[in-house]
């Protein structure tokens, strides 16, 4: 199967009768733009050739709209004139969307054959003198510069991070830089986040459907369940009046029903809450969970929840250089002793915490991905960093954490990096593409809603995790768009991927 990386421009090239549009209707039927549908619009049918030059400027206009919203677009036409193809690569390269060639090498007895049984039939003295000049074009094409040149065969559009031709590809920040990555060192992980809490049945069943996550994310072998820190849900998951959970509460709730996951935040916004108070529920979780407790900390950054909760919300400076002493006041609370602890903004005579946490040290997690300031407190004090973005974003993330972690004379093997994301899983393409469609908003269309979830297979998510690998991430954190709809199926086909990656 082909896999055109979403969005693209398709450009397909052949005989008449090859099998284009016939191809095109049954592979993306709502992205083809036919040149003879133009002429038919502007002229008097698809053979008046007086009016191909307003139905290809129709097609160009038609294919540059597409391409500015990000939706792939494929070019039903011959695709035979080398000055059109010029053309079309130049429109995607504005945009910034890969073009490629989709050919239809088809045997002439084929393509006559097919012809005659076209309700609008091209002359044989046409077929003939495109089937002689079929090896040129052909030739031609495959020395252009597309992005890359398919034989016709069965396609799909696939998130460009799905997609099994970029599992082996390394990126040029990687090549190029002086920091080793340690990623392949560390034992791979995997972690389940809980953004959503929300059933159709009501908050009775919150408890208990929550409680079945844990467990069968525990069973699918997720590493850790990470819960998010916010008083109210945030615009990318739903509106203020959403449900959403008190973080630890929860973590606490789902300690008591679980025995081998960890357990934490994604991460703790430290406006929150006064720091040595956090340090005592964490100090009190480890505990009660058997030490499983992982510390993700944060700037805060939601500012309208703060203010609908009556909470200060300082400027990013004041932030981190709360974050910084965080960083600091943390494991002295949970060391031995009681000495008083005296940071940049913040102060704490007395930092005994009683019980202690069971782990010698409670990892800490710092969300955020600054090159500057938060990746450069992640090299001093942390043992993670969370990231966002796609594999190359992430490369040179890490690339600079290790440049900090050499600076501060740390090894970069020491600091785990997890990357966190918004996926779909399903069993094979037809059943991905139900999943799409049944969780989709109404205005967005498959294509753009399967981008934005990455969207696939098992085994294309096998390859994503490869290639984040690759970046430097040794912990892969997911958050299942449909889990409150699939529940422990969800849950399983993540537990599918796991199983394939270690």
């Amino acid at each position: 199967m082909i896999e055109l990386p979403s969005p693209c421009l398709v450009v397909l090239v052949g005989p008449p009768g090859a099998g284009k549009s016939t191809w095109a209707a049954t592979h993306l039927p709502d992205a083809a733009v036919s040149s003879d549908a133009m002429r038919a619009l502007v002229g008097e049918g698809i053979h008046d050739l007086r009016a191909s030059t307003d139905a290809f400027e129709l097609v160009d206009h038609i294919v540059e709209r597409r391409l500015h919203r990000g939706l792939t677009t494929v070019v039903d036409s011959l695709g035979t004139e080398a000055g059109r193809r010029e053309r079309w690569r130049s429109i995607a390269a504005r945009h910034g969307v890969p073009c490629v060639a989709v050919v239809f090498d088809v045997p002439a007895a084929q393509v006559r054959r097919q012809n005659r049984e076209r309700a609008a039939r091209v002359p044989d003295s046409v077929i003939d003198a495109f089937l002689t000049e079929w090896p040129r074009t052909l030739a031609a094409v495959a020395a252009e510069p597309f992005a890359v040149v398919h034989r016709a065969e069965s396609a799909a559009v696939v998130p460009p991070v799905l997609m099994r031709s970029n599992r082996s590809a390394r990126s040029t920040a990687t090549i190029n830089s002086d920091v080793a990555s340690p990623a392949k060192a560390r034992t791979l992980r995997f972690g389940l986040q809980v953004p959503v809490v929300g059933w159709s049945e009501g908050q009775a069943v919150t408890g208990a459907r929550l409680r079945a996550i844990a467990v069968a994310a525990e069973s699918a072998g997720f590493d850790g369940l990470w819960m998010m820190d916010h008083m109210r849900q945030i615009p990318m998951h739903g509106p203020p009046w959403a449900d959403i959970l008190e973080s630890w509460t929860s973590l606490a709730h789902l300690a008591g029903c679980t025995e081998r996951i960890r357990l934490g935040t994604l991460v703790t916004a430290l406006t929150f809450r006064n720091v040595a108070h956090l340090a005592k529920i964490i100090a009190t979780l480890d505990v009660l969970s058997g030490g499983r407790v992982d510390c993700g900390i944060g700037l805060g950054w939601f500012q309208d929840e703060h203010v609908a909760y009556g909470l200060p919300f300082p400027t990013v400076d004041h932030r981190y250089a709360v974050l910084e002493d965080a960083l600091q006041l943390l494991p002295q609370m949970w060391g031995p002793g009681s000495k008083p602890f005296e940071g940049k903004v913040l102060r704490v005579p007395d930092t005994s915490c009683y019980p202690r946490p069971l782990q010698a040290r409670v990892p800490i997690v710092v969300g955020g991905s600054g090159e500057r300031r938060t990746l450069r407190l992640v090299a001093q004090y942390a043992d993670a960093c969370n990231l966002f973005g796609d594999p190359a974003t992430v490369t040179r993330k890490v690339n600079v954490l290790h440049r900090h972690c050499r600076d501060v004379g740390r090894d970069p093997a020491e600091v785990s990096v997890s990357h966190l994301s918004t996926v779909l899983i399903g069993d094979d393409a037809a059943h991905v593409r139900a999943l799409v469609d049944a969780a989709r908003p109404a205005r967005v269309s498959n294509e753009r809603y399967a981008r934005s979830v990455n969207a696939g297979t098992v085994e294309q998510h096998v390859g994503r995790v490869d290639r984040y690998v690759e970046a430097g991430v040794d912990h892969i954190i997911v958050s299942l768009i449909d889990l409150t709809a699939s529940g422990a199926a969800a849950v399983q086909r993540a537990g599918r991927v796991i199983a394939a990656c270690r």
